[in-house]
């Protein structure tokens, strides 16, 4: 994993998911699943523009355990906007769960992340996000540059279809450096150390009527789930 250093010096690495030994066309066997992802309900600023599901994991000494379904939950001190409350999201399907590439892409992330921290359990929060334009923009980041309240973030971004705009934003926690930058490639992964830096992806635009961004963001935390 050439791109360890690069974490430890900056906070964030982007890179094909393919370097963490995933299968592409594997992978791309689970891109149809994003075209069945339910509305995101909580959205308080009355918006229509995002679907998701969310699935929750731990992993330990090589073993990767599914949990029970839960909740998921933010503090306001992280998302100002939708923290401090139990959000309860449709769980990932099991053509997903099941794949071989999933299991690999959360195994070598999971190793990536104790690589950093040390061995440990992990605690992983999986989320398949579509942003659309149904409301003429659609928000990726509708809490603004923030960070998430873990150790670890990958974003994994699946597709970007008949849009523009959705530019990634990250900056450093506690200084003033920054990057701007689009991802585009499909299974490119920007993975962040959330005590380093903060995040935030600009609103997306239609090119034409209608459009939509598709990612994966998996979170990986020490010591348990995020709970009030």
């Amino acid at each position: 994993m050439t791109f360890i250093n690069t974490i430890k010096n900056t906070g964030y690495a982007v890179f094909p998911a393919a370097e963490l030994g995933a299968n592409p066309a594997q992978l791309n066997d689970l891109n149809p699943t994003w075209d069945d992802l339910p509305p995101d309900n909580y959205l308080k600023d009355g918006g229509r523009y995002r679907r998701r599901r969310h699935s929750c994991f731990v992993a330990h000494n090589g073993e990767l355990t599914q949990t029970p379904h839960r909740a998921h939950w933010q503090a306001l001190t992280y998302n100002a906007l939708h923290g401090g409350m139990e959000r309860w999201f449709e769980p990932i399907d099991d053509v997903v769960l099941n794949n071989p590439a999933w299991l690999e892409l959360l195994h070598n992330l999971t190793a990536l992340c104790t690589a950093l921290k040390g061995e440990q359990p992990w605690y992983i929060e999986a989320h398949q996000f579509r942003i659309d334009t149904t409301d003429g923009i659609g928000r990726p980041t509708p809490e603004g540059a923030h960070r998430d309240g873990v150790d670890f973030v990958a974003v994994l971004m699946i597709g970007r279809v008949g849009i523009k705009g959705g530019e990634t934003r990250v900056f450093e926690a506690n200084g003033p450096n920054g990057q701007r930058f689009t991802l585009s490639e499909p299974w490119s992964v920007l993975f962040l150390d959330d005590e380093k830096v903060i995040h935030e992806s600009t609103p997306i635009q239609p090119l034409d009527e209608y459009g939509y961004r598709d990612t994966l963001v998996l979170t990986f935390r020490r010591g348990g789930f995020q709970g009030a």
